[in-house]
């Protein structure tokens, strides 16, 4: 019932999102846009940081648990890390896109 609930949510609140969007006029979608990449760069840092920290706090404890094991679990630990870092350098490259690289904005 609560993936229902949230689902709905969503997905009326993306469609209202939409509604006000797309009524913007060009100086209202500049704004909007920049709003949209400075919240999305935000969202995708924030993740990625807590991800990196819940990878940090397994890779310490299994590493005080089976401490012949800490060669192991650091490459496996630096190659997550590396993982989870590209999602935030993809979501930088998109915000940066939207922001220099899109039309509207040098139609104003």
């Amino acid at each position: 019932m609560r993936k229902v609930l949230f689902t709905v949510f969503n997905t009326l609140l993306l469609v209202a999102v939409a509604a006000v969007a797309f009524a913007a006029d060009k100086a209202d979608v500049v704004a909007t846009i920049s709003w949209a990449t400075a919240i999305g760069m935000g969202l995708a840092a924030g993740a990625c940081g807590l991800a990196q920290g819940m990878g940090l706090k397994g890779a310490c404890e299994g590493t005080a648990r089976n401490p012949e094991a800490g060669g192991k679990i650091t490459v496996t630990l630096i190659l997550g890390l590396a993982f989870i870092e590209s999602l935030a350098i993809y979501a930088l490259v998109v915000c940066l896109i939207l922001l220099f690289a899109n039309p509207l904005m040098g139609q104003l």
